[in-house]
C-alpha cells in the first residue's frame, strides 16, 4: 500500500473531488442503479445493450480513448471508453473525477475487441459512489497478512483466490443444505448460550447471563440438543452453525467455527459413513467440479476405496502393549517412554489417559496418512457418547475420515443407554479433577431427555473451515473465514 504522507494526500484530492461535484449539483452517492444484467450476464450477451455496474479496478487512458475494468465479486469485465460515443463533458468528467475504486455504472452495447476480449461500449458512464481511499496494491509480508484480516474486503477486491474461497464456502454451505434436506433431514435450531459444557470434549468461552443472574457458556457442540431432538420425534435432524472452543490458536484451529451435525435414528455408524461417502463425492464434484483435491503437492484421490485402519489394534501395535486396560496416566506414561517412543516432556501436558492416548494417535497414526482413510474401534475412554460396541465394551463404534494428515469427519453410533451414559459423564468429572480442562458436564437436562427413551441414532459432525482449509491447501484456516477475530 501507499506510504501515510501520499495516502493522506490521495484521500485529500478525492475529498476535495467529492466537494467540487456536489457544489455542482452532482449526488456523488447515488441512491439506486437500474441494471439490466449483471457482470457475468452481460459477458454472454454479445451484441446487446446493457446496463452494468461495479467497482472500477483498472483504467488506462489514451488520449481520446481508453480503456477500464469493472468488476464484482463474481466476474470482470472490459469497457471501452472513448469520444465517439461520449460527448467532451462527460468524457471529460470520466476522466478528471472518478478514480480507481469508485462504483460506477455503464450503459452500452457487449462486442469482442480485435484482442477477443468481451467489452461494453460505454455510451453512458455514471458515478454511483466515490472511494475515498484507494485500492491497496498486493499485499506483502505480515503487515499485509493482518491487513487482509482485518479488511477482508480490501482481499476481497484485489485478490482472485480469496474470491473463489469464498464463492466455494457458499456453495458448500447450500450444498451441505440441500442434500441433507434431500435425504430426509430437517434443519433446526438449538440454543448458543448454554447451562452445561456439553456435546464434545473441549474448553469453553463463558459469559455472565444478567437477566437471569446465571453463569453460561458458548455451545462446543450441538449434538446433546440435537438427540433431544430425536427423543422428541425427529427422524432425521441437522443444524449448520457457529460453535465456540476456548483453545490456543494455531493454523489448524478457530477459536469460532462453522459445523454442520447431522443425526438419524434407526442408523449405525456404518450406516453413516456410507451416507458421509456419497455426501462428500458428491459435494466436491458439485463444489469443486472433480474428486481430486491437491494438498501439500499430492493429488488426493476420494473417489476410490476407502481404506480402513482399526484403531486400537493399530495402537496396541506400536505401543506393544494392550493399553485399554489402564486406568493411571503415570502408568501409561511410564510404559510409553519405556517403548523409547516419546520423552517424559513431549508427554508433560496429558494430564489424563485420554489425553495421552490422543496424543499418541495423531503423532504415529493420523500424520502419516495421505489418502481418504477410515479410522475406526476408538478407545471408549474418548468419547463419552458414544456407543460401546457389543463385543468389548472397552471401544466404542466410530469412525473418522483422515486425509493429508487432516481430520476431516467424525461419526459414531450414539449412546442412548442413560446408565451408561451417566457413567461416562461421571467419569468427566474425575478426569476435571485430574486438571483436565476439555472435560464435559453431567448434563442433567440431557440425562432426563435420554431416561424417557432414544431410539438407535448415528450422529456426525463435519468442519466447514477445516474442509476449505484442507481442499484449497490454505496455509491458515483464517483464510477460509471473511472476518476472523484478531488482537
Amino acid at each position: 500500500m501507499a506510504d501515510v504522507t501520499n495516502l493522506s494526500s490521495e484521500i485529500d484530492v478525492r475529498r476535495n473531488k467529492i466537494q467540487e461535484l456536489q457544489k455542482s449539483g452532482e449526488i456523488v452517492y447515488k441512491a439506486k442503479f437500474e441494471r439490466t444484467a449483471t457482470i457475468e450476464q452481460a459477458r454472454t450477451m454479445l451484441g446487446q445493450r446493457v446496463k452494468v455496474a461495479g467497482r472500477m479496478i483498472f483504467r488506462r487512458v489514451m488520449g481520446k480513448f481508453g480503456f477500464m475494468q469493472i468488476r464484482d465479486i463474481n466476474a470482470a469485465i472490459q469497457v471501452s471508453v472513448g469520444r465517439n460515443e461520449l460527448d467532451e463533458v462527460s468524457y471529460d468528467f470520466y476522466k478528471k473525477m472518478i478514480d480507481l475504486g469508485d462504483f460506477v455504472g455503464v450503459e452500452g452495447e457487449v462486442y469482442t475487441t480485435q484482442t477477443g476480449e468481451v467489452t461494453v461500449k460505454a455510451e453512458k458512464v455514471t458515478l454511483l459512489s466515490k472511494a475515498l481511499r484507494p485500492l491497496p496494491e498486493k499485499f506483502h509480508g505480515l503487515t499485509d497478512i493482518e491487513t487482509k484480516y482485518r479488511q477482508r474486503y480490501l482481499d476481497l477486491i484485489v485478490n482472485e483466490d480469496a474470491r473463489k474461497i469464498f464463492l466455494t464456502r457458499s456453495k458448500v454451505e447450500s450444498f451441505i443444505r440441500r442434500y441433507l434436506e434431500d435425504n430426509g433431514f430437517i434443519e433446526v435450531e438449538t440454543p448458543v448460550l448454554q447451562t452445561s459444557v456439553s456435546g464434545a470434549s473441549a474448553k469453553p468461552f463463558f459469559t455472565k447471563h444478567n437477566a437471569l443472574d446465571i453463569e453460561c457458556n458458548l455451545r462446543i457442540a450441538t449434538e446433546t440438543w440435537l438427540k433431544q431432538c430425536i427423543a422428541g420425534g425427529f427422524d432425521r435432524v441437522f443444524e449448520m452453525g457457529k460453535d465456540f472452543r476456548n483453545e490456543g490458536m494455531d493454523t489448524a484451529h478457530l477459536q469460532e467455527f462453522t459445523q454442520v451435525e447431522w443425526y438419524a435414528a434407526y442408523w449405525d455408524f456404518e450406516d453413516n459413513l456410507k451416507f458421509f461417502k456419497d455426501f462428500m463425492l458428491k459435494m466436491l464434484q458439485s463444489c469443486l467440479g472433480t474428486t481430486v483435491v491437491t494438498y501439500q503437492g499430492r493429488e488426493i484421490e476420494f473417489n476410490k476405496e476407502w481404506p480402513k485402519i482399526d484403531y486400537v489394534a493399530t495402537m496396541k501395535e506400536i505401543l506393544g502393549f494392550d493399553f485399554l486396560d489402564i486406568t493411571d496416566v503415570n502408568e501409561l506414561k511410564k510404559k510409553v517412554v519405556e517403548k523409547k517412543l516419546f520423552g517424559y516432556t513431549e508427554l508433560e501436558e496429558c494430564k489424563t489417559v485420554r489425553t495421552l492416548i490422543d496424543y499418541i494417535y495423531k503423532r504415529k497414526i493420523r500424520a502419516g496418512i495421505v489418502d481418504p482413510t477410515v479410522i475406526y474401534n476408538y478407545p471408549a475412554i474418548m468419547i463419552p457418547l458414544a456407543r460401546r460396541n457389543d463385543k468389548d465394551s472397552r471401544i466404542i463404534d466410530v469412525f473418522q475420515i483422515v486425509a493429508g494428515g487432516q481430520e476431516l469427519v467424525k461419526a459414531y453410533s450414539e449412546l442412548v443407554n442413560p446408565i451408561t451414559q451417566r457413567q461416562t459423564l461421571e467419569e468427566q468429572l474425575e478426569e476435571k479433577a485430574s486438571g483436565d480442562d476439555e472435560t464435559m458436564d453431567v448434563d442433567e437436562d440431557f440425562l432426563l431427555a435420554m431416561e424417557h427413551g432414544m431410539p438407535p441414532i448415528s450422529g456426525l459432525g463435519f468442519g466447514i473451515d477445516r474442509f476449505l482449509q484442507f481442499v484449497f491447501d490454505l496455509p491458515n484456516i483464517r483464510d477460509t473465514v471473511l472476518f476472523p477475530l484478531m488482537r
